[in-house]
């Protein structure tokens, strides 16, 4: 499979807002997709942050972002967003979006889906 494309990514300050996008770049639906929106700090690993099942499953949210991002879909265009909310310097970091099963723990990446590049979230003043 091809990786998926996320978008939305920028430069904000404390407090701040930022919605990111995730399309399969090719004018497929995601809509069929459980997916996991994933972040990568400097110098940390790859941690789950978000995820949303297949069509208008379930959401699940890391208890460092709980309450400040939502996950959605686009029932227009069938992409999936990540609207972050009262952003925290901690939360800087690459975000990936990559089709994957949504379990209580959290997102685990399927192995047929390749990551995508990214999208760079920084957060400071």
């Amino acid at each position: 499979q091809v990786p998926l494309v996320e978008s939305g990514g920028g430069l904000v300050q404390p407090g701040g807002s930022l919605r990111l996008s995730c399309t399969a770049g090719t004018g497929r639906r995601l809509d069929y997709y459980a997916i996991g929106w994933f972040r990568q700090a400097p110098g940390k690993d790859r941690e789950g942050a978000s995820c949303i099942g297949k069509l208008d499953g379930a959401t699940w949210y890391a208890d460092s972002v709980k309450g400040r991002f939502t996950i959605s879909r686009d029932v227009a265009d069938g992409r999936v967003h990540l609207q972050l909310n009262s952003l925290k310097p901690e939360d800087t970091g690459v975000y990936f979006c990559v089709a994957a099963l949504c379990e209580d723990s959290g997102p685990t990446k399927s192995d047929s889906m390749p990551w995508g590049q990214g999208t760079q979230v920084t957060v400071s003043s």
